[in-house]
């Protein structure tokens, strides 16, 4: 394990999009949103990703310098195509035109095709904060999910995150993959060499695994709630969701047709749409009651929740952004920690590109 500044990786990751194609501002975007998700805690979408990026990009299948536009719109929607670019890019093009919305109609919707993977959820939802909106953030994904009851691989990790303002209290911002666990984790735990909990994976026949190998083994993630009597149709239905908002309302792949993040694994032949789809929300607040009345009672429902008794053993409850709030805090003033693997793969990768890393 080692520990890099925000500055260092950032300069690495700016640096690396410039040598890939990408002009200055989608470099400085890009880094930005790849870095939110080291600095929260969010490693497995951090500069851990930049190397799979680069090798999409070198089999084509990512545009570093896209025309993203708006091809369709009424006043409070619209459908973006990011032509092929880094959702990195893209997601934050769309979310500032659901924002730009919102100002002007009460609320803002957008969804996306021709996309690639955008990073964390929470970042794009994020960015309604500041304009006292309440920020929502979907992504469809590679299919390495299986539907309660299926063998096969149908759904991504499709992750929704929810960022609503409070006034003194930190925003609430929920940030969550709509599988048991996000597949991130799973590389995490393949870099430790360590096993996968009871409910995260099944194996090829279906059957439970504990396996971090699992999926690479030609087995499956399972919606949030692992199997049907822990409620995985539940997570199954939330996944589907996210997929039929982002993919088939916008005309990006949905289903086992979502292009693979990994550049080894050729798409799909016969697509059925373009790229990977996002969709995003922008809800002004005085849209529905003042802002510094709705914020104010926000710090009250935060206060009340965050004073709830614990159960045996736990210290407090959280609300949904603390820990990676938290996380941020500490890693703003100690450092980013990087596990030895990863270290290795962005030396390499600097290396070939005549990056310094």
């Amino acid at each position: 394990m080692a520990i890099f500044t925000y500055e260092q990786l950032y300069k690495f990751t700016h640096d690396m999009l410039i040598k890939i194609g990408c002009p200055e501002v989608h470099a400085q975007i890009g880094a930005e949103v790849l870095l939110s998700a080291d600095m929260r805690g969010v490693d497995s979408h951090g500069v851990a990703r930049l190397s799979g990026y680069v090798r999409l990009w070198e089999k084509g299948r990512i545009n570093t310098n896209p025309n993203i536009r708006i091809v369709h719109e009424s006043p409070s929607t619209a459908v973006v195509d990011g032509d092929g670019g880094l959702g990195l890019v893209v997601a934050p093009y769309a979310m500032n035109v659901a924002i730009e919305k919102a100002s002007k109609a009460g609320t803002g919707w957008v969804s996306v095709r021709n996309s690639n993977h955008y990073g964390i959820a929470g970042y794009h939802a994020m960015m309604a904060l500041d304009h006292d909106m309440i920020g929502i953030s979907l992504t469809n994904a590679s299919p390495l999910v299986s539907p309660t009851f299926s063998k096969e691989r149908l759904l991504g990790t499709n992750p929704i995150s929810v960022a609503i303002p409070a006034d003194q209290e930190p925003p609430f911002v929920a940030d969550m993959a709509t599988t048991t666990a996000a597949n991130g984790k799973l590389e995490i735990l393949q870099r430790k060499g360590k096993d996968a909990p009871q409910g995260w994976i099944q194996d090829k026949e279906g059957l439970p695994t504990t396996s971090a190998n699992g999926v690479k083994d030609g087995g499956a993630l399972l919606p949030l709630g692992g199997d049907r009597e822990h409620g995985s149709h539940k997570g199954y239905a939330l996944g589907s969701i996210v997929d039929i908002f982002s993919a088939v309302l916008s005309g990006a792949n949905y289903g086992p047709w979502v292009p693979p993040f990994v550049a080894f694994l050729e798409p799909d032949p016969n697509p059925v749409g373009e790229g990977i789809g996002h969709f995003f929300g922008a809800m002004r607040v005085d849209a529905f009651r003042p802002a510094d009345e709705f914020k104010s009672h926000m710090d009250n429902w935060i206060r009340r929740f965050r004073s709830a008794k614990p159960t045996p053993g736990n210290e407090k409850v959280l609300i949904p952004g603390d820990p990676e709030r938290e996380l941020e805090e500490q890693r703003r003033k100690d450092g980013i920690p990087l596990l030895d693997p990863v270290v290795k793969d962005l030396t390499e990768l600097g290396e070939k590109f005549g990056v310094k890393f």
